[in-house]
């Protein structure tokens, strides 16, 4: 199998170069990974390969493929080497995936077997992923991170020569990550081309190969892995590296205020399907609560029932009165599905500063803590990085002066810069309003460092966070759990 060549890769937005001149070469069995800030690019690359750009988006370049050349500006000339040649699989698996389909066919329709075939490798796929009991749901039946493990299923059926994986482990609990990075490795090892954009520098670190940093749409260094990764040149590298949440300082907590919310004896699950039962929970105003566990354990599931988006099978959540209901805010897992997608991010904010009569200043305020440009708002959600999305959802959630915010994988979109930026700010914006938090996350140092408890649901179980810790932290983060007091039953 003979080498991919991308040559003077661009996108632009007909004003402005967002991606600048890129040269890459995919060797079979090795890995190129892309690494660097939210809303520098990468994405972009992804989706000028695969000419699946969004208007008013344009692609430049040049593309090798088996010693035949494609035009990168000519998204017609790209559509023939869908699954057989590339398969992508998305950061945005929710949109990939067709909401009236069922697991099983849709996976199936990613290869090129004949239909008994089809499902019977589908079933594989699915069984080696961990979703053997998934096949008969729909898409909105699964958690964010099995959405994600159905896509790389459907993505990776055809066997294409290049998977182009885009934020892969984004959603992921480790066991889940640990299993797809099994599965990537598996397919380099048949000689294949990955190439994998990540905020993950943990798997960046395991995949090896070839590493490119990306920054404001150039590459700023590349090279081997373990010298990049461990020994970084470049100043920006070294500080991404220096960001994840194990380095960052232990926090200080506030003092609680009067309870908020609380649950008792509460039971939930889907179908024949527990997620966990007699679960007492209760929360105060400042207090910071982190939730773990596995995916599709019920995290999620769980914040829903105490926000009231969702009623429980069993127990009752009370929430204090006489608060305003906008006050009660969720940030979503996919940021993508709470914004309307054919409405300028600019009018969305303009609507809801009229609506709630905000004072201007404040959302400016926000755009600039967080490192946002103001030019975005001309945009539409599509046409923005997930991560740049995933901050303006914060900013539209904390411009509501919340009592209560739940913030599902609030930064599984951001590298760790970016990250550590936004819940610097977010930390000080809840000490700001007196907000409380709801943090669901996979990340074990994130948890430690944003939570003041922990509570981990697994197999419908409340355990003590200085016991189910560990458990959750990666090798690396290992000794920086301290300081989170467990949460009684």
């Amino acid at each position: 199998m003979s080498a991919i060549h991308v040559k003077g890769l661009s996108v632009s937005d007909g004003q402005q170069l967002l991606l600048r001149e890129l040269n890459l070469t995919l060797s079979p069995g090795q890995a190129l990974t892309l690494i660097g800030e939210s809303g520098s690019g990468k994405s972009l690359l992804a989706q000028a390969l695969m000419g699946t750009l969004p208007a008013p988006l344009i692609g430049q370049g040049q593309l090798e493929v088996a010693c035949r050349h494609y035009n990168l500006g000519a998204a017609e000339e790209l559509r023939p080497l869908w699954g057989r040649q590339f398969a992508m699989l998305p950061q945005e698996p929710v949109l990939a995936l067709d909401p009236t389909m069922r697991v099983l066919p849709q996976v199936a329709e990613g290869g090129f077997a004949t239909p008994g075939e089809g499902r019977s490798q589908a079933s594989a796929s699915l069984a080696a992923l961990g979703l053997g009991g998934s096949e008969r749901h729909f898409p909105h039946q699964l958690s964010g991170g099995m959405a994600q493990r159905v896509a790389f299923a459907a993505a990776t059926l055809g066997q294409a020569q290049l998977l182009i994986a885009d934020e892969p482990t984004k959603g992921l609990d480790n066991g889940a990550r640990a299993n797809l990075l099994g599965l990537l490795q598996g397919y380099l090892a048949q000689e294949r081309h990955l190439l994998t954009i990540t905020h993950d520098l943990a798997l960046a670190r395991a995949l090896g190969g070839w590493v490119l940093v990306i920054r404001g749409g150039e590459v700023i260094e590349q090279g081997p892995a373990e010298r990049v990764l461990h020994q970084p040149a470049h100043g920006y590298t070294r500080q991404l590296l220096a960001a994840e949440p194990s380095a960052w300082p232990v926090p200080r907590f506030p003092a609680k205020g009067e309870w908020l919310l609380k649950g008792e004896g509460l039971c939930m699950g889907y179908g024949k399907q527990t997620l966990f039962e007699g679960l007492d929970v209760a929360l105060a105003e400042g207090e910071r609560l982190a939730v773990m566990a596995p995916s599709g354990a019920g995290k999620s599931t769980l914040g829903n029932l105490l926000l009231g988006l969702q009623q429980p099978r069993h127990g009752r959540v009370l929430r204090r009165e006489g608060i305003a209901p906008q006050r009660w805010q969720k940030l979503y897992q996919d940021p993508v599905q709470a914004f309307a997608g054919r409405v300028r991010l600019g009018t969305l904010f303009d609507d809801l500063l009229a609506r709630h009569r905000l004072p201007r200043q404040g959302f400016v305020e926000y755009l600039e803590r967080l490192g946002l440009d103001p030019s975005l708002l001309g945009r539409l959600p599509s046409q923005v990085s997930g991560g740049e999305l995933q901050r303006l959802s914060l900013i539209r959630a904390l411009l509501l002066r919340p009592v209560l915010l739940f913030a599902d994988e609030p930064t599984s979109r951001l590298d760790p810069l970016t990250q550590q930026q936004t819940m610097a700010c977010l930390d000080a914006s809840l000490g700001e309003i007196g907000c409380a938090l709801l943090l669901v996350t996979h990340d074990g140092a994130l948890a430690a460092r944003m939570g003041e408890r922990c509570l981990s649901l697994e197999r419908g179980e409340l355990r003590r966070a200085s016991a189910c810790m560990q458990k959750h932290l990666l090798p690396d983060d290992c000794a920086s759990h301290a300081g989170i007091s467990p949460i009684t039953a």
